[in-house]
């Protein structure tokens, strides 16, 4: 169990490092994934990834993320 503790604590530590500098990017990735999600809608209007707005609801929680993670980084 040690092993896994200590691989997630260098991975977020390193997360958190590269975030740091580049505050904008997951906001940016989050209005990519909205954007993408109005495109399939209108490509592909019945597909199940369109009729659950998969997208939108990923993207709308990675830019709220992205926003308060930018704050307190």
């Amino acid at each position: 169990m040690r092993k896994v503790e200590a691989f997630f604590s260098v991975w977020l530590d390193r997360l958190s490092e590269y975030l740091a500098g580049r505050k904008g990017l997951l906001p940016l990735l989050g209005t990519a994934l909205i954007i993408l999600n109005l495109i399939f809608a209108i490509l592909f209007p019945g597909a199940y990834i369109t009729r659950i707005d998969l997208l939108l609801h990923l993207g709308l929680v990675v830019t709220i993320f992205g926003l308060v993670l930018a704050r307190a980084l």
